[in-house]
C-alpha cells in the first residue's frame, strides 16, 4: 500500500481523532481557538462499498461495520498517529509505504488510504455541541501542511481573464516583441511593455461564460472585483489575497460608497473563497448548494488537527482569507499572458489560480 504524503496524512487525521477523541478548532492563523472543542461521538469512513464507524466509549474505540465489532484501546491509537506522523514527515518519496501502519490498519477494517472516491468527504465526524446540545454530523475535507501547498483553485482555461487592451496601436512584429519577452516575470513585464507604451488594460469577461455566470451567481460585481485582483497579482510584487484586496480597497475602482468604511471587497471575496472551497468549480454550473463536505480539517506539521467548518463561517471564511495567495500556472498550456489581435482590437488574458500558503 503506497501513497504521497497527502494520503497518509487521511490516515494519520483519523489515528490522531481517535487519540484525541476531540476536534479543535482553529482561528484565522491555523491556532487553536482557546477552550472550544468538540467531544467526537463518531468517526465515519467509507471503504470500497462499505461504511465503518467508529465510536468513542470512554477509553476504548469500537469499530463497526465489519463481520464483527472490534474494541481498540484509544491509546493504540494514540501511539500509531505518533509513529505515523514520523513516518510521513521524515520521507523524502513521492509515494511511499509504511508497513507497520498497514498491518494495523487491516486489522481494524480500514483498507485503502483513500476514502471511497465516490464519497466527496475525506472523513466525516459526529460531534457534541455543548453550546447547543445537538450532536451535527460534520463532512470534512482533509487538507495536509506535512506536503507542498495545495491549490484552492486549480488553473485553467475556464480559469482565464480577457482584458481589452486600449489607447495603443501595435504592428505585428511590435506585438511580437512584447510577446517574445521571456525574463523571469515576463508577464509582468510584458504588461509593462504595454503600458509603458501608454497602452490601458480594461476588463471584458472571463475566457468561459459558465465560469462568469457562476461568479456573478455569487455577487454580481464579483467577476470585475478578481480582475482587478488577477491584474494587480500579475502588474505587482503581491501575491497574498488578504493583501491583494487591502489595496485593491485602497484603489476601489468599483466606486462603492467607502464613507463608512465598509469592507466591500474582504466580504465579496471571502464569499467567492468559501464557495470554492465548498463546491464551486469554474467549468460545472453552480447552484450555490454546498457539497457534503461543508469543512476542511488542516493537519498542521507539529501534528495538530483544526476543523474549519461552514458550521463556524466566519472562523472559516477568515482562515481561507488569511491563508490564501495567488499563483502563476503554466501560460503555455493555459494559453494566457500575451497580446493577441481579434477584429483590429488587442487583447490581453491573464489566468486565475489560488494556492494555499502553506
Amino acid at each position: 500500500m503506497t501513497g504521497n504524503k497527502g494520503e497518509w496524512s487521511e490516515i494519520y487525521a483519523l489515528f490522531k481523532l481517535l487519540g484525541d477523541k476531540q476536534l479543535f478548532l482553529g482561528n484565522k492563523d491555523i491556532q487553536k481557538l482557546e477552550g472550544l472543542v468538540y467531544p467526537i461521538l463518531r468517526v465515519l469512513r467509507t471503504e470500497t462499498n462499505r461504511n465503518f464507524e467508529y465510536s468513542i466509549q470512554d477509553e476504548i474505540i469500537l469499530i463497526s461495520g465489519g463481520e464483527e465489532v472490534l474494541k481498540v484501546p484509544v491509546s493504540v491509537f494514540k501511539e500509531k498517529a505518533v509513529f505515523l506522523l514520523e513516518k510521513i514527515k521524515n520521507n523524502k518519496e513521492r509515494t511511499f509505504s509504511v508497513p507497520e501502519i498497514e498491518a494495523f490498519m487491516q486489522s481494524i477494517n480500514c483498507l485503502s488510504l483513500k476514502a471511497s472516491s465516490t464519497a466527496k468527504t475525506d472523513i466525516t465526524i459526529v460531534v457534541h455541541d455543548q453550546r447547543t446540545n445537538q450532536q451535527p454530523t460534520l463532512g470534512f475535507s482533509i487538507k495536509s501542511q506535512l506536503g507542498s501547498p495545495s491549490t484552492l483553485l486549480n488553473a485553467g482555461k475556464t480559469t482565464n481573464f480577457i482584458f481589452k487592451v486600449s489607447n495603443l496601436k501595435l504592428s505585428q512584429s511590435e506585438i511580437e516583441k512584447i510577446n517574445s519577452i521571456s525574463s523571469r516575470k515576463k508577464i509582468m513585464d510584458r504588461i509593462n511593455s504595454v503600458l509603458l507604451a501608454k497602452g490601458e488594460f480594461g476588463f471584458i469577461k472571463t475566457e468561459r461564460q459558465i465560469f462568469l455566470n457562476n461568479l456573478i451567481l455569487i455577487d454580481s460585481r464579483l467577476p470585475e472585483i478578481i480582475s482587478h485582483i488577477v491584474y494587480e497579482f500579475y502588474s505587482g510584487n503581491t501575491s497574498r489575497v488578504s493583501d491583494l484586496v487591502k489595496k485593491i480597497t485602497a484603489k476601489n475602482p468599483l466606486k462603492f460608497d467607502i464613507s463608512y468604511e465598509h469592507q466591500f471587497y474582504e466580504y465579496k471575496i471571502k464569499r467567492f473563497l468559501t464557495d470554492v472551497a465548498l463546491g464551486m468549480m469554474p467549468s460545472k454550473v453552480w447552484t450555490g448548494q454546498y457539497d457534503a463536505t461543508g469543512g476542511y480539517l488542516i493537519i498542521k506539521e507539529n501534528g495538530d488537527v483544526l476543523c474549519y467548518h461552514i458550521y463556524n463561517s466566519n472562523e472559516f471564511e477568515n482562515y481561507l482569507f488569511n491563508n490564501t495567495k495567488l499563483d502563476t500556472a503554466s501560460s503555455s498550456r493555459h494559453d494566457f499572458g500575451t497580446l493577441f489581435e481579434e477584429n483590429g482590437e488587442l487583447y490581453f488574458k491573464l489566468n486565475l489560480q489560488i494556492r494555499f500558503t502553506h
